[in-house]
């Protein structure tokens, strides 16, 4: 959902002096600036911003004119985002129900939406629950291991993404947008989107420091300051405006929600290079899977749901 690409690099790369290859230099420099540019990005950026705001478009429209369809549209985000985190697991040697976990994703979604904070508890404790069953019959071969690791499948997608419904779902038959979880969702997903583009920003332009290079070495010190700069500025006047929320409660919004984003991005970097692999998967040109544009969201799901519910009404 992201509209930018995975996390700024920690250093910008120089261009090296032409090493004698023999091309002319009308040829060379075009060829070297696509490459500082795919290099800096680490993806191709006009794919993956023309992308990321069709996918923005879909999630605004399904929230704004029937968000029933918005429910529609998180099932199976949520559905293929168990199915590619589960099948990243299989490749690492962790032995997940696969198709199981992307039906349980589903409808502890739906359980959230339609039966609250009760609903997500019970939903995420069934099929935890129905892991133990499952495994039951698999021997005592990695056990230890592997229902862990569907549990954790659980808990990072469906029960965090819960929160999104939790949020939709609030002041529900409300008239006015500004009344309604659909307003709180939308703030919530724009202040992610602040985070990544200040995140990424700063990153490209003043990154020298990593931040954690053994996780995400494009992160950088100087891209988490941009990307907290960011979504205090845009998250307490969004609030301000639409809400009257005081300006100083805005910008402690905005800055545990760019902590929180960050915090969902390396989780999701550490577990994938835990696993070996670079991207959950290629659904999505120019951004990977699913789950790798989620990443952030989820993490930022429960801090929103507890702002706006405790600390903001």
């Amino acid at each position: 959902m992201n509209a930018l690409p995975d996390g700024p690099p920690g250093r910008r790369p120089h261009p090296s002096p032409d090493g004698g290859s023999g091309r002319d230099h009308d040829t060379a420099e075009p060829e070297a600036s696509e490459g500082r540019r795919k290099a800096s990005a680490g993806r191709n950026l006009p794919v993956a911003i023309g992308v990321g705001l069709g996918l923005a478009a879909v999630v605004l429209a399904s929230l704004l004119i029937r968000p029933i369809a918005f429910l529609v549209l998180a099932v199976i985000a949520v559905g293929v985002a168990c199915w590619e985190t589960g099948t990243a697991m299989r490749k690492g040697g962790r032995n997940v129900p696969v198709i199981p976990l992307a039906v349980a994703g589903g409808l502890i979604v739906v359980l959230a939406w339609y039966g609250g904070a009760t609903g997500l508890l019970l939903g995420t404790a069934v099929g935890v629950a129905a892991l133990f069953v499952w495994r039951l019959s698999e021997g005592a071969t990695g056990y230890r291991a592997d229902v862990p690791a569907a549990a954790l499948v659980l808990v990072q997608v469906p029960f965090l993404a819960g929160f999104v419904m939790l949020l939709a779902t609030s002041d529900e038959g409300s008239a006015r947008l500004i009344e309604t979880g659909a307003a709180q969702v939308l703030i919530m997903l724009f202040t992610v989107v602040l985070s990544d583009t200040g995140g990424y920003t700063a990153g490209v332009l003043f990154g020298r420091h990593q931040m954690t290079p053994r996780i995400s070495p494009k992160k950088s010190w100087e891209g988490l300051g941009g990307s907290i700069a960011a979504a205090a500025v845009g998250g307490s006047l969004t609030l301000w405006f639409i809400f009257g929320v005081p300006l100083a409660l805005g910008v402690a919004f905005g800055v545990c929600t760019a902590l929180a984003a960050t915090l969902g991005d390396l989780s999701v970097s550490l577990l994938k290079r835990d696993l070996g692999i670079k991207d959950m998967s290629n659904l999505i040109p120019g951004h990977g899977g699913v789950m790798d544009r989620l990443d952030s969201i989820l993490m930022v799901a429960p801090v929103a749901y507890v702002w706006f519910r405790y600390l903001l009404g």
